[in-house]
């Protein structure tokens, strides 16, 4: 792919860190929805998808060139969008030294002879609320000194899993700091770049800092609970015999309802074009549904909410992990566990 003789200036550039599951598809929706507008820049630490990435968007952007680090990227970006797996991650990309985005950002900042450019970075992992309000008061205290004012860190976890981020359909759940989230200032902007990603109309602005991944742990831990609950009520009705497309059909005109039942049915066939129908393959990982129930119950401690349901639900999870021929699918597959076991073991 051409790269121009000359790399455009940081106003027009939005950088894209972490390539994974979610964040590939998430980034190429930007691309296209940005289109010639940007240049764009992209960083992961597997090679193959950088090389991926750029042959699958070229022609779709001013351009697609890699960086190395955090560093670089907000040197070069006044936009830098990180969606990253774990904690540890975020706080090597957003706060090492050498490589990190507050070092790069405060580097771009010093060379210049005038008041620096706004920055806006943001993080839309499912991270833990320790780590989101580390990066928060580093960037507060970066962008309080003299040297550079004008960086800000929002907080914007996604939910929809990833046939959400394939197909463009994302919520995502914002924390603004309290002085930049109203809709005369930053929020706009962090509107603007997060609906190429996902419904215009699933863009919250949840409160301060934070409070979108508050919003993210405590909607996962629901969502976590229902996978259980709906797949246990329906393999209760595939046991005695009942057909699970029409008592599917009847959950979903009545109380029942949920988006498991709804939007990922946990029993193949059902409906199609979901991880059960696949095998269980390129959902939301078992692994990962245990981690963010267990943040949710984590939160629930810290503020002191008496919880009855994670536990059950976690001791269902890790039994279902424990097994090889359910580790590593979509959360759903605990109903195959359910529906494989004997009651009478149990």
């Amino acid at each position: 792919m051409a790269t121009p003789t000359s790399p455009s200036s940081p106003a027009d550039t939005v950088a894209f860190i972490g390539l994974g599951v979610m964040g590939y598809p998430m980034a190429m929706n930007l691309v296209k929805g940005l289109g010639a507008e940007k240049s764009f820049l992209i960083c992961d630490v597997h090679e193959e998808f950088l090389q991926r990435f750029q042959n699958e968007a070229q022609g779709r952007a001013l351009s697609v060139r890699t960086v190395p680090n955090g560093f670089e990227a907000a040197r070069a970006a006044n936009t830098i969008i990180t969606m990253l797996p774990t904690p540890g991650a975020v706080r090597s990309v957003y706060l090492d030294d050498e490589t990190g985005i507050l070092a790069g950002a405060l580097s771009a900042g010093a060379a210049r002879n005038h008041e620096p450019e706004p920055k806006l970075i943001m993080e839309c992992g499912t991270i833990e609320t320790a780590t989101i309000n580390a990066v928060a008061k580093a960037t507060q205290e970066l962008s309080s000194s003299k040297l550079f004012n004008s960086l800000t860190f929002v907080d914007a976890p996604v939910s929809g899993g990833p046939m959400g981020a394939v197909a463009g359909s994302l919520t995502f759940m914002v924390g603004c700091p309290a002085a930049a989230s109203s809709e005369g200032s930053v929020f706009p902007l962090v509107r603007s770049y997060l609906k190429h990603m996902g419904n215009e109309s699933g863009i919250f602005l949840c409160g301060n800092v934070g409070a979108g991944t508050a919003f993210k742990i405590i909607n996962n831990y629901l969502s976590a609970i229902t996978s259980l609950a709906a797949s246990e009520a329906l393999n209760m009705g595939v046991k005695a015999g009942l057909d699970p497309k029409l008592l599917t059909e009847v959950m979903n005109a009545s109380s029942g309802q949920c988006w498991v039942t709804s939007k990922s049915n946990p029993v193949p066939g059902v409906q199609p074009h979901v991880p059960s129908t696949n095998g269980y393959e390129g959902g939301f990982r078992i692994e990962l549904c245990s981690k963010v129930l267990g943040m949710g119950t984590k939160l629930a401690q810290e503020v002191g909410a008496r919880t009855i349901l994670d536990a059950p639900t976690q001791s269902a999870f890790e039994e279902v992990m424990r097994d090889e021929r359910y580790r590593g699918k979509d959360a759903r597959v605990v109903y195959k566990w359910l529906n494989e076991s004997d009651s009478a073991d149990r």
